[in-house]
């Protein structure tokens, strides 16, 4: 039997065997500057848009998992299914608070961002995308491709997740430690559930062709979307007016891969992360492979905001 016939044939259930913890953060942004990595602006607000785009994108998440939690009938991979869904929750949460508490507080307007992503995962891609009765026939073949979608998207979560855990150089400019905290707390966490989206995909029937174009379409849609936000935020500050930030514009994105080849430990670089899609796309892809399980639980256990809701708790 051929590499894709038994892709196709094979019902896969959960690939790990360790449980996934969900945890409650809390994260305090009264000290945290615009600039939470000092003197660099453009990665400072670059990765500030990350807080723009996840909330929609995270509630979406779980509602789409809650939605297909009946059909799946591997009982781990339910449990590994239910941890997501409360780890992106509390992900969405914790973003939302840096955009009430953090970034709105400091008079930058992120409503047409959220608004961007709110018509995307609430219209678009919703369970009746832009109004539409979806077939019957079709339901489950929407949800097929949905949810190829996500699994797209975890990986490159877990990507990115990967970069921002082993990052040293982020601190040793004196960044923000609550700032580095929410991303680094959250690259553990996307490290810790990296199998699920893939393993469900699989679960419910996805096929392995489709991962090809489903591919495509997110690694445009995630570098569209965040140099787009990013530049719309920028946009509001004096330093960059003479920028005219635009995704339009090749300024951005010149910048972006200028930054990243000067020292890629301070911006992934765009062409390393599209590099990233590649293993995704072979036959033998397993998520398993992507990240250690081990160097993501020993942050998550020393997280300074996951400590301070357990003492709150207490």
């Amino acid at each position: 039997m051929s590499i894709l016939s038994r892709l196709k044939n094979s019902k896969i259930g959960s690939s790990i065997q360790y449980h996934i913890k969900p945890r409650k953060v809390k994260f305090e942004w009264t000290e945290t500057p615009v600039d939470w990595i000092p003197n660099h602006p453009f990665v400072s607000y670059f990765i500030n848009e990350i807080n723009m785009i996840l909330p929609a994108g995270e509630f979406w998440f779980c509602r789409l998992y809650n939605k297909v939690l009946p059909q799946i009938t591997d009982e781990k991979l339910k449990e590994d299914v239910r941890a997501f869904i409360r780890q992106e929750a509390m992900h969405a949460q914790a973003h939302n608070s840096a955009n009430k508490e953090y970034l709105t507080a400091r008079n930058i307007s992120v409503e047409r961002n959220l608004k961007l992503m709110d018509f995307l995962f609430t219209k678009v891609l919703a369970d009746e995308p832009l109004g539409l009765k979806v077939p019957k026939l079709a339901e489950h073949h929407w949800d097929l491709f949905r949810l190829g979608v996500v699994a797209g998207v975890e990986h490159m979560t877990c990507v990115l997740g990967k970069y921002a855990l082993y990052n040293k150089e982020w601190a040793a400019l004196g960044a923000d430690t609550n700032m580095l905290d929410l991303v680094k707390w959250h690259g553990a966490e996307e490290i810790e559930h990296r199998t699920v989206a893939f393993d469900l995909y699989r679960h419910l029937g996805g096929s392995y062709i489709a991962r090809y174009y489903m591919s495509v379409l997110v690694i445009v849609a995630v570098l569209g979307l965040w140099v787009d936000g990013a530049a719309h935020i920028m946009s509001q500050d004096p330093r960059f007016s003479d920028k005219k930030p635009s995704l339009f514009r090749p300024w951005i994105w010149r910048e972006w891969y200028n930054i990243s080849q000067k020292d890629n430990r301070l911006l992934p670089n765009p062409f390393w992360l599209v590099s990233q899609q590649l293993g995704y796309l072979m036959p033998w892809y397993d998520p398993v492979h992507e990240a250690k399980t081990e160097d993501a639980l020993a942050y998550l256990d020393q997280s300074p905001a996951a400590k301070r809701a357990l003492l709150k708790v207490a």
